[in-house]
């Protein structure tokens, strides 16, 4: 019987172990976490370790200046290279810290008062030590500091050796700028590098005594990535992975330029930061010369006014502002002669080309100028409107009011007349020879001119300016303005200087200009555009072409490696200016925002067969809805 026993369990214990070994081929033939993480080797060297192709080093920092300032970190974080950073805190009881500050104490006053009796020179360190002892010995007491052992490692990465030399060096520096000395864990790099990967273990255990306001100065978060507690998500911060949230009305200035080749994301990053603007409450006025935001207005209820020939919109640009700014009223007149100026120099082609630095044939003279300001005086006083503010009510006179003008003048009225008659009858008669008929008081107003003819642009981005301009100086509120494709107005003395001078007074009135241009040379080839750039706080630089990287280069102080990143960068990545700060930039977007501001024709032509893949699928099931509908009606009826 027993031997029988004896054979079964044998049986049950050779079958325990077949199935144990067939379970333990299974798992090695599963794929797991740490198989999916784990680098292909690693090696571990005495000064540096590496891991699959990377090298790698890990530095610790082991003293610490007697004073030391918020932010001291923060030069480290956002340093452009890859780095862990691990901080360990240990609190220590405040019973122990005060009897060992006691103790410390009294033998440091022993020590000077030995010093004293044998008439020897003060030492200033242990004078300095016995006070800071003292300080933190009575703040510790009332319980405003607590004590802790402070832990900092620093490991970082390269493709070489040299690389990583290089790297060990520029780390050093900075903390010895700052009085912070750290080594390399020398015989010690495993354990450094599990000491700087999430896993919550500290194998070095090289610390430092400090209380609450010291280790409170090395706070990760910090750095300059220019986050605030308000504002709008403009994109990651690629240094540190932080979020970019600004209010750009917070700056001396809310006016942006945006710099970038056709299809690097600029109109994309310009839509994005809009519809986030409108939900902070700020009105949104574009300049669309392309017809890019028409599906943006139609999913935020904005009016979209498309200005053509055929249209019935209508701008007056002898409109006149209700200046909310009384000292501003009695000169409300004589700006908008001054803006009428501009404006009929440009469409009788009195402006100066900027790009060849050639000068139209048709300039104007001075006698011709000094006729048409009389002529202009004159128009409006035909309406009832003079320098008097109580005037400026009446109905604004219109281009064919001044072209009346014009011909019953002597000298060169009637020349003049001859010039602007294309505007008033000819060829481009009644878009801008009529009252107005528009109305922007909506959160986004977008005015098209895509249709309009090339000769028409800019004078319509001029009109429509000075028109926004009107109603901005009329009602105060927060309000945005983008102007798309600002090269044509930059090709243009008159139209140049006229959005300079927008741009530049636009902070009085709560506004923040945002300036697109994609012909990056013709832009800063004028004097004016230069000086929109120095007047606008904010600058995004997306991917450049080689001949625009130079020129901007040199107006933004670009670093080398700046430079050569600036003509690489992918679509949505580039340099973000905000004041003194600038970081490189992803720009990011939901699902939902992605689909109402792309303009890429890939992804618009698979929204829409999405979209119609959709609506057949809703059809047919409706359709099968109804046939379910009516056979039970057939059965109910047998």
């Amino acid at each position: 019987m027993a031997s029988k026993n004896n054979k079964l369990d044998v049986a049950a214990q050779q079958r325990a172990r077949e199935q144990a070994e067939v379970e333990q081929a299974f798992q090695k033939g599963i794929t797991t976490l740490r198989d999916l993480i784990a680098p292909s080797s690693i090696e571990i060297h005495a000064a540096y370790f590496r891991l699959g192709t990377k090298y790698g080093k890990t530095l610790y920092v082991y003293a610490y200046p007697r004073q030391i300032y918020t932010g001291w970190l923060s030069s480290i974080i956002n340093i452009d290279e890859v780095l862990d950073v691990s901080m360990f805190f240990y609190p220590v009881e405040s019973e122990v810290v005060l009897k060992n500050l006691r103790k410390k104490v009294t033998q440091m006053q022993a020590t000077i008062a030995i010093n004293e009796e044998k008439g020897r020179t003060r030492d200033p360190g242990l004078e300095a030590a016995l006070n800071d002892a003292e300080e933190l010995r009575d703040e510790i007491q009332v319980g405003s500091e607590r004590f802790f052992r402070y832990g900092l490692y620093i490991t970082m990465y390269a493709d070489s050796l040299d690389e990583l030399s290089f790297i060990q060096h520029k780390i050093e520096t900075i903390f010895g700028q700052q009085l912070v000395f750290s080594k390399v864990a020398s015989s010690q790099q495993e354990q450094g590098l599990n000491s700087t990967s999430p896993q919550m273990t500290d194998q070095l255990q090289i610390r430092r005594n400090m209380n609450t306001g010291a280790i409170s100065t090395s706070f990760p978060f910090t750095s300059a990535d220019l986050s605030q507690e308000k504002g709008i998500l403009y994109g990651i911060n690629m240094h540190n992975n932080g979020l970019i949230i600004f209010d750009r009305f917070t700056l001396e200035n809310a006016n942006m330029v945006v710099f970038a080749k056709s299809g690097s994301g600029k109109s994309f990053t310009v839509k994005l930061e809009a519809i986030r603007s409108m939900m902070m409450g700020t009105d949104v006025l574009i300049v669309d010369p392309e017809n890019e935001y028409q599906k943006l207005s139609d999913a935020v209820g904005g009016s979209y006014l498309r200005l053509s020939l055929n249209s019935d919109v209508r701008v007056n640009p002898f409109d006149l502002p209700h200046v909310v700014d009384s000292s501003e009223a009695d000169d409300a007149l004589r700006a908008n002669l001054v803006t009428l100026h501009g404006l009929l120099r440009l469409m009788l082609g009195g402006a100066t080309l900027q790009a060849s630095g050639q000068t139209n044939v048709t300039a104007m003279t001075p006698a011709e100028e000094a006729d048409l300001d009389q002529a202009l005086i004159d128009t409006y006083a035909r309406a009832g409107i003079t320098s008097d503010p109580l005037t400026h009510t009446s109905p604004p006179p219109t281009m064919v009011d001044l072209y009346d003008t014009l011909v019953h003048m002597e000298g060169n009225g009637p020349a003049l007349a001859q010039r602007l008659r294309k505007y008033t009858s000819g060829t481009f008669a009644g878009i801008f020879s009529q009252q107005s008929n528009i109305d922007i008081d909506n959160q986004m107003v977008i005015f098209n001119i895509r249709d309009l003819e090339d000769e028409l642009r800019p004078v319509a981005m001029y009109i429509v300016l000075s028109h926004i301009w009107n109603v901005v100086r009329s009602h105060l509120k927060k309000r945005m303005l983008i102007v798309d494709e600002a090269w044509q107005l930059m090709k243009y003395e008159d139209s140049a200087n006229f959005l300079f001078s927008l741009a530049k007074r636009a902070r009085k009135y709560y506004l923040g200009v945002t300036t697109i241009s994609q012909d990056v040379e013709d832009f800063m080839a004028s004097k004016m555009g230069r000086a929109i750039v120095a007047n606008s706080s904010m600058q995004l630089l997306l991917k450049q072409s080689p001949s625009a990287v130079d020129v901007l280069a040199d107006v933004f102080k670009l670093t080398d490696e700046e430079r050569k990143r600036l003509s690489n960068f992918p679509v949505g990545q580039g340099l973000f200016f905000a004041g003194a700060n600038h970081v490189h930039i992803q720009v990011v977007a939901s699902r939902t925002e992605h689909q109402l501001v792309t303009t890429s024709p890939v992804q618009m032509l698979q929204q829409q067969e999405e979209a119609r893949m959709q609506a057949e699928a809703q059809k047919r099931a409706e359709q099968d809805q109804q046939k379910a509908a009516g056979g039970a009606g057939q059965q109910a009826g047998g």
